[in-house]
């Protein structure tokens, strides 16, 4: 305990550090909410769930394939401008499909804004982890933001969709994307307010390979264990609603994802003080083999008390394999793409969770519930086949 404590305190020692994630959680928001709330408002709009289920995947696809572009543009020019068109463009656009009932929009330009939406998602969680990168050596301190970091993620796709479902219980679905747009319209300036921008530093004018980060061979590792590994995280988020309507309570759905969430929300907090002596290019590698081993007991249990220790053991590794994903990435990538190495990650688990999620959607059809834990087993244990290259490079 007194380790964690003295590792947090040195992180909230350095200047401005406290203040900025605090900050972080309100900035993340979104993650948590503008999804959840645009497929609820267009579902109560157009009447159809595949129409507001298709709108919602095109902008999660336009933020996944612009993402590294805006990347490379912060690198190459700083995030303040980047942010000021983003933060501008994304709210705007977030806007016009609250207003989409009013202002007479047909589907297809329904669609259109939800494209302009995505590609223009300001990059918060990106430049976050960068400032990061920036304000702290590489060390403990570094781990303990990039964990705490994570948490905080986790608490973001936690408390955000609570905010939506209070928001649908107490007014409407239009209450609710109501709520999106604001958390979205105030993230940009929470950035500014934060101070963190001063932590910028301009990154070197050196030769620039055309495919920026994914040149480094061992990044390119870190992404496709990343995309397995979110993979499972997909196939965990379809399986558990699933085991609770099998067991005859749709409520566990929910329920067994918040037991999750929180295993990995704990199990950050504590990753974050720990001191880790096994090479992060070992580490990652061992987590995710280590995740398999929780799912694979979810196969035998049919009763939601029974695997709901399993379903926090297996969030357990969550947040601790992200971090070192962070990590890696922070260590691995050139300073030249210090932003950019990030938004090929955020590309890479965007991805991954939503084909964990198609896929686990087929087979829970076929196979119940065990269907999708028996592929979250083996996407982790391809994930973790994948990070053991890392070692031979």
């Amino acid at each position: 305990m007194r380790s964690l404590i003295a590792r947090y305190g040195a992180l909230f020692r350095h200047a401005g550090a406290a203040r900025f994630a605090a900050l972080s959680l309100v900035m993340r928001m979104p993650l948590g909410t503008v999804g959840l709330a645009t497929l609820l408002h267009l579902r109560e709009l157009s009447g159809s769930i595949a129409f507001a289920g298709s709108v919602v995947g095109a902008q999660l696809v336009a933020t996944a394939v612009a993402a590294p572009l805006v990347g490379r543009l912060v690198d190459r020019r700083g995030p303040r401008g980047v942010l000021l068109v983003t933060g501008t463009v994304a709210p705007i656009a977030l806007a016009t499909m609250l207003a989409a009932d009013r202002l007479g929009l047909s589907r297809p330009a329904i669609f259109a804004t939800a494209i302009a939406f995505g590609a223009f998602a300001p990059p918060i969680t990106v430049l976050v982890r960068t400032l990061w990168r920036m304000r702290l050596e590489e060390g403990p301190v570094r781990q303990t933001a990039f964990a705490l970091d994570a948490v905080i993620l986790e608490l973001a796709y936690t408390l955000g969709p609570l905010a939506i479902a209070l928001a649908v219980g107490l007014g409407s679905t239009t209450a609710a994307m109501a709520v999106a747009v604001a958390v979205t319209s105030t993230a940009v300036p929470l950035l500014f307010a934060s101070g963190a921008l001063s932590w910028w530093k301009p990154q070197p004018r050196g030769e620039r390979h055309w495919l920026g980060p994914l040149s480094a061979k061992p990044l390119l590792v870190v992404y496709a264990a990343t995309f397995a590994l979110t993979m499972t995280f997909g196939a965990l988020e379809v399986g558990y609603p699933t085991f609770g309507r099998a067991a005859g309570a749709d409520s566990w759905g929910p329920v067994l994802i918040a037991v999750n969430s929180t295993g990995s929300a704990v199990a950050g907090l504590l990753y974050g003080g720990l001191t880790i002596r096994t090479p992060l290019k070992r580490l990652l590698a061992v987590l995710m083999g280590a995740m398999a081993v929780p799912i694979a007991l979810h196969l035998p249990v049919d009763s939601p008390w029974l695997l709901a220790p399993f379903a926090f053991a297996a969030g357990a590794l969550i947040a601790p394999a992200m971090t070192t994903v962070s990590l890696l990435i922070s260590t691995l990538a050139p300073a030249r793409y210090a932003t950019e190495a990030f938004t090929w990650s955020s590309t890479a688990i965007v991805t991954g969770i939503g084909v964990g999620m198609a896929i686990a959607g087929t087979l829970v059809e076929r196979h119940g519930p065990n269907g999708a834990f028996a592929f979250a087993v083996a996407t982790a244990l391809a994930g973790a086949a994948v990070a053991l290259l890392l070692r031979r490079r």
